[in-house]
């Protein structure tokens, strides 16, 4: 077989296994959602606080009194609507409308604390009259704040829930759901200045009438506290809650890598520990979270001349993708598993620049969704002709640029090609608007099958193999070259002097003899000392 057949064997072998790689291959199934675990509490939800993906549930929707966990709502409300040195003055219905033995940091009618001292004194002392003295600090009146948090509830998303009082004591007409509870404590979470305080370790209240030393307190969350036995890896932070009708709640927080899980208990039975801590765990080890904008740019899908939320886009560049954007898969979950879906019916949180949301579903459980953004960046107006322009000195430059741009675009081996009316249109129209900056070109994520990689392993091991047999196959060739052409140069040197060939190589061995080169090997003795 010659070295030029070899090759073709090669070449086509690889080839094969090329076409064979790019082949269809056959769908995997999608691995199943996994098994949620056993809790003891009577409700309880796990969700992605970055995606919004509920991945464990018991009795989500069921009504259960949340106790002191309502402070979540209450400090979130205070957070975006005062400012932190704002200045709370303690009323006695402040003071002392709170049920007897209930939770406070010893703060009397007349005391004044900044709105931040009071945020930490609600949320790390579960000060009840805190509470109710920032309730009044915004609304005037319980009563009053109890209709903004309801009003706030809503605009979350919250469907099951009613809030009577700013600091969760009981109250017939006070309940919450586990799913509601989430979704205010993942709104909550994304504010800096709340995830702040809760993850404090401790706080200096100032003096006061009856802390005139100033008051030190602690968390109640025994999660965040290393020397606790309910000490967890990665807690931020969150609240307890307990009374006699709501019996224990929690809501908790923690973060490991890029996934952030939120957890809530109602209705808990002295397990709300061991209930968040089994949901957590369950969270951390079967999931993963993916940047959406790293795989999927799904507004390059949508067809041109449509329709955005009543708007005609016939160009799709107008549109991005929002940043910072999240799903929850299953750890051995693909991003092409999810189903994606899009609606024009916006939330109250979304981007105002929003014309569209898109939804993730994964065994029809949305996992996350993302919003298409309007890009707000406008090209450069075409810049006009100088007022000092003639028509004809117009007519003049446009017929020298046509004339340039013929030579420029000239000739082939059949002759010039004229400019069609769209070229000239083209071109004047590039030459009108600078040219857009790469960087804003936007880039299209390609996610490439992982069989794909492995046949294309295969081939690029396969070629390195066969250079490196031709490189071999190269030096052997040269050397044989080289031997040759050196017997062929001796053979004419030995001519031209008249020795024959076995002359030459008799005179060389009795050369060698005489040497001791290439004769036989003595064997070395050591001598006897």
């Amino acid at each position: 077989m010659t070295l030029f057949n070899r090759k073709r064997i090669v070449s086509f072998l690889l080839c094969l296994l090329l076409f064979v790689g790019l082949l269809d291959q056959p769908a995997k199934a999608a691995p199943p959602w996994p098994d949620g675990p056993s809790i003891q509490a009577e409700g309880g939800i796990l969700m992605d606080a970055n995606s919004g993906a509920i991945l464990y549930g018991k009795n989500i929707h069921e009504k259960y009194f949340p106790a002191s966990i309502t402070k979540i709502l209450t400090a979130l409300i205070i957070i975006e609507n005062c400012e932190m040195d704002e200045v709370v003055t303690f009323s006695h219905n402040a003071v002392y409308n709170v049920e007897v033995n209930s939770s406070n940091a010893n703060l009397e009618e007349g005391d004044r604390l900044t709105v931040r001292d009071c945020l930490y004194a609600m949320m790390l002392k579960s000060a009840n009259e805190a509470g109710n003295a920032l309730a009044e600090h915004l609304a005037s009146s319980t009563e009053a704040f109890s209709t903004i948090m309801n009003a706030k509830a809503a605009a979350l998303g919250c469907t099951d829930s009613h809030f009577n009082n700013p600091s969760g004591l009981n109250d017939p007409e006070h309940y919450t759901s586990a799913h509601d509870m989430a979704l205010i404590a993942q709104a909550a979470f994304q504010n800096e200045i709340f995830a702040q305080i809760v993850s404090t370790l401790y706080y200096d209240l100032p003096p006061t009438k009856r802390n005139p030393d100033g008051l030190r307190i602690y968390p109640g969350h025994q999660m965040i506290k290393k020397n606790s036995p309910n000490f967890y890896p990665g807690a931020i932070g969150g609240k307890t809650g307990y009374t006699s009708l709501a019996g224990n709640t929690l809501v908790t927080c923690a973060k490991r890598d890029d996934m952030q899980l939120i957890t809530v208990v109602l209705n808990g039975h002295q397990t709300h520990y061991k209930d968040t801590k089994t949901m957590m765990n369950f969270g951390f080890r079967n999931f993963r979270s993916l940047d959406i904008t790293e795989f999927d740019d799904t507004y390059t899908s949508i067809e041109n001349d449509m329709t955005v939320a009543g708007l005609p886009i016939t160009d799709l560049s107008v549109l991005g993708v929002q940043r910072n954007r999240r799903i929850t898969l299953p750890l051995n979950a693909e991003f092409s598993d999810t189903v994606s879906s899009i609606s024009y019916d916006l939330p109250p949180s979304a981007p105002s620049d929003a014309v569209a949301r898109i939804l993730y579903d994964y065994e029809e459980r949305n996992v996350g969704s993302t919003y298409l953004i309007v890009n707000k960046e406008e090209p450069e107006p075409i810049q006009p002709l100088s007022d000092n322009t003639s028509h004809w000195g117009m007519e003049e430059t446009l017929a020298g640029e046509m004339n340039e741009e013929m030579e420029e675009t000239a000739s082939d081996d059949f002759g010039v090609i004229a400019l069609s009316e769209a070229d000239l249109e083209r071109d004047l129209l590039n030459r009108a608007v600078p040219e857009e900056k790469e960087d804003t070109i936007p880039r299209m994520q390609i996610h490439v099958p992982a069989a794909v990689w492995w046949i294309l392993g295969v081939v690029l091991a396969l070629a390195a193999g066969y250079g490196v047999l031709c490189v071999m196959r190269m030096r052997r060739r040269i050397e044989y070259e080289e031997r040759r052409f050196r017997y062929k140069r001796r053979q004419q040197r030995l001519q031209d002097i008249g020795i024959s060939g076995d002359e030459f190589q008799m005179l060389l061995y009795q050369r060698r003899q005489r040497t001791g080169f290439g004769g036989p090997k003595r064997r070395r003795t050591k001598r006897r000392r």
